[in-house]
């Protein structure tokens, strides 16, 4: 008499594993062609920068367009300089373009202070984008003293994903400068620190806010501002600002911590 309930038990059991793997299967195949439709749409956005920079951008060296391939420098490739007035007549919002020699950071720098974070998910021609577009705080003002310049870290290693690299000394001593041309000239800036931080919560005290500073036309600000950053640096690059000096401060997204940032400051030198 136990034989069939055996048998049926067995049954149920297999169509149970039939019914699980083909579940986990189309779980499979969904998250798969959505992970290529993500990489082709990344892809897709890359090639669209390269596209604007090719258009608008001269080679710091020979004055030639570089080529729009990858966004990925060579080594030996020098930083991009462009035309900011040719992309400002395309769109109002760009307010320069950034770019570090030997890494993929090569991107117009949008402003728009009326629509809080609106680059971070739009691109350049205003459409929806994934990748979104480096854009300077909404806090911040012409003359406030401290462009601070967010993008994201894409896992495809685009936008600002290289910026984690400032977390090894020796990365600094082969990129100690930060190219960000604007409307005004072209600037190149020293890297005065990089270090970790996050989003602090109200409750947190005794903290570095660093996203807080962009208003440093106080002298006493800008000095209190530049000796944290000095304080909270990985490395002693041994740059350091006075009152009066132009920062720019790079923030990305780190994986290190809950809402965690990676930062970069550096001073325009020239």
């Amino acid at each position: 008499m136990r034989k069939p309930y055996k048998g049926k038990k067995r049954a149920r059991a297999q169509l149970v594993c039939r019914v699980l793997f083909l579940v986990f299967a189309a779980v499979f195949l969904v998250s798969a062609v959505l992970l290529a439709s993500r990489l082709r749409r990344e892809k897709e956005e890359q090639r669209a920068f390269d596209q604007l920079a090719q258009m608008a951008a001269a080679s710091l060296n020979t004055g030639t367009a570089l080529p729009a391939e990858s966004g990925v420098q060579e080594e030996d490739t020098p930083a991009r300089r462009v035309d900011c007035g040719q992309l400002n007549d395309m769109n109002p919002d760009c307010f320069g373009w950034i770019s570090i020699e030997g890494t993929n950071v090569d991107y117009p720098v949008m402003y728009q202070p009326e629509k809080e974070g609106y680059y971070l998910t739009h691109a350049f021609d205003g459409s929806s984008s994934l990748s979104g577009v480096p854009y300077i705080d909404e806090a911040c003002f012409p003359g406030c003293g401290n462009y601070l310049i967010h993008g994201h870290n894409m896992r495809n290693g685009t936008i600002f994903a290289a910026l984690l690299s400032y977390k090894e000394e020796s990365f600094w001593q082969e990129h100690p400068t930060i190219s960000f041309d604007t409307l005004d000239g072209p600037g190149t800036y020293e890297i005065i620190g990089a270090f970790t931080s996050r989003v602090y919560t109200s409750a947190d005290e005794g903290v570095f806010r660093y996203y807080q500073y962009t208003d440093l036309t106080d002298p006493d600000v800008f000095e209190e501002y530049v000796s944290r950053v000095k304080k909270s640096a990985r490395y002693d690059t041994g740059v350091t600002a006075e009152y009066g000096d132009q920062l720019i401060t790079l923030s990305t997204c780190g994986y290190h911590t809950q809402n965690g940032r990676f930062v970069v400051v550096a001073r325009k030198t020239g």
